[in-house]
């Protein structure tokens, strides 16, 4: 039931007679009596009824969020999934649990398994990226995510793969409830629910507007209506996707204490997150961040849609496939305007034919003769390299876990290898604070943000070291790709503005020059003075 349905009941309700509307109210308390849980009216409610195949139910903290999951494995679902990132984390839904039955039986805290009633709830942890992996074959009709934005994208696609039941009367459905991002690894979830999230996408939608969706060549695609859709060829049934906010003041819970005030005093960062919901300006940077966030969102605004006039491609960074689903990323750079990436997907790069096929995807988006910079690490990007130079294509290859022999702009510090090298220029490419401000422009990418944002650094006695790949992997759910090729193609091509004069000899050849009398001259050089 919508909460526009329910208040007309409440209006009806309230022009009944009293002795009417007593027995109804009697008999209404009377049907509920066996309920354990009901929601808060409001968007507690809009949410509990929801018909969408996904839910996010988020903004403000005191919302409801976990009750609403907890509310709904107890009341409306035979075999449920909650979820929280960390054990730790898991074990305070539990308490919630025993908050609202009022015991602790029917809970096993070996097998971290509630029976209440007919009912049986799966609570775990999913702490590390592997841990998805257990939840794997196990149906469920509801998977509950509390705090979404603390889990990855990979873990949280890889366990609704199995939200399902044998019983054709029972509703299957995920909640997923959260606060906004305030970490560059959760910007995902904005990505996923972007018609409700993202205000500058083009087709926007209201809070509780049913989507559709399903996947379209690799990619997470909107489509009209459940379908079926022709999908390679086959059918394929689209699934329905909204989000719905969570607010503090429909909470009576929390409404009517201190919980408000608390927040309004947190940093400004958690504020907007927390107190205000706000989905797209929270971000807080992590200790040691390489790439301040601010700098990437500065960038970001800096961006045009066309690179600037006369100024050609320098350079094309190469991240390669490595096939299964692991497609090959182009970052293009003009000069320090970057155009957004391109994703070529595994399945069109055959893996006896990796070298061949890759250079032609890569020469149909060349232009102006850049150079390609390309990655070596994992072993996929030597046919590549190799084609290249038969075919006269000016080429560099990137390897990260080389030495490196420079030091920072300051001649401070030492870098432990070429991929911190790499990280750091792009760093101090991008720093505000350089004469002339930062020439680099970012297109409006959720993902390339995050993966930009994502590695930290220390100081070693060798000198700055990022942070291992594998670890940036593990938070993110995927390789950091595109933040790999927009670096590389910055890294290891020339900078227009800088060398425009020996790039356009080298690349285009000498232009014409005019041979001027010695008056034509002066006049010439008066003119432009």
């Amino acid at each position: 039931m919508a909460i526009s349905q329910l208040d007309e009941v409440l209006e009806r309700l309230t022009r009944l007679p009293e002795k009417d509307r007593l027995d109804l109210i009697e008999e209404a308390t009377n049907a509920t009596n066996d309920l354990i849980w009901v929601p808060n009216p409001g968007p507690q409610t809009d949410a509990y009824f929801c018909d969408a195949d996904e839910l996010l139910y988020g903004g403000e903290a005191g919302g409801g969020k976990s009750d609403l999951v907890i509310g709904s494995a107890l009341t409306s679902h035979k075999r449920s999934l909650v979820l929280r990132r960390t054990n730790k984390e898991a074990s305070k839904m539990v308490e919630r649990f025993v908050e609202i039955i009022g015991s602790r039986d029917g809970y096993n805290g070996q097998e971290d398994v509630w029976r209440y009633k007919d009912r049986i709830i799966d609570i775990s942890g999913c702490q590390h990226e592997d841990d998805k992996q257990k939840h794997k074959g196990n149906p469920h009709d509801l998977i509950g995510f509390d705090e979404l934005v603390d889990f990855s994208k990979t873990q949280y696609e890889f366990i609704i793969a199995w939200n399902r039941s044998t019983d054709p009367k029972q509703r299957c459905r995920v909640i997923a409830t959260t606060n906004p991002p305030t970490r560059p690894e959760g910007m995902w979830v904005i990505e996923r629910w972007a018609p409700w999230l993202d205000p500058k996408h083009p087709h926007p939608a209201i809070p509780g507007e049913i989507r559709w969706f399903t996947t379209i060549e690799g990619k997470d695609t909107e489509v009209e209506g459940p379908g079926p859709h022709i999908v390679d060829g086959k059918p394929v049934m689209a699934k329905s996707r909204t989000f719905i906010r969570a607010r503090l003041k429909d909470n009576p819970d929390l409404a009517r204490t201190d919980y408000d005030a608390r927040l309004a005093a947190l940093p400004d960062e958690l504020r907007l997150a927390y107190r205000e919901g706000k989905f797209d300006t929270a971000l807080k940077d992590a200790p040691f961040q390489c790439i301040p966030t601010d700098w990437i969102r500065a960038a970001q605004k800096r961006w045009s849609e066309r690179a600037p006039l006369g100024v050609p491609m320098c350079s094309i960074g190469v991240d390669a496939s490595g096939g299964g689903s692991d497609p090959m990323i182009l970052a293009p750079r003009y000069d320090g305007w970057y155009p957004p990436v391109i994703e070529v997907l595994a399945k069109d790069i055959p893996t006896d034919r990796i070298g061949k096929v890759s250079v032609g995807h890569i020469v149909s988006h060349r232009r102006d003769k850049a150079v390609v910079v390309i990655d070596m690490g994992g072993g996929y990007g030597g046919p590549i390299l190799e084609h290249c130079r038969d075919n006269d294509i000016e080429c560099v290859p990137f390897k990260g876990a080389e030495e490196s022999v420079r030091r920072t702009s300051d001649k401070q510090l030492k870098f432990t290898n070429k991929r911190t090298e790499a990280y750091w220029r792009f760093r101090e490419a991008l720093d505000p604070s350089q004469p002339g401000g930062s020439p680099i422009s970012l297109p409006d990418d959720p993902r390339l943000m995050a993966e930009l944002a994502a590695p930290t650094f220390e100081v070693t006695p060798n000198g700055i070291k990022l942070e291992p790949k594998d670890k940036i992997l593990d938070r993110l759910g995927h390789s950091p790709d595109r933040a790999d090729a927009t670096v590389m193609a910055w890294f290891g091509g020339p900078t227009y503005l800088t060398d425009g004069k020996a790039w356009r000899e080298k690349r285009m050849g000498r232009m014409p020059e005019v041979v001027m009398s010695k008056q034509a001259s002066r006049h010439h050089i008066g003119a432009r003075r």
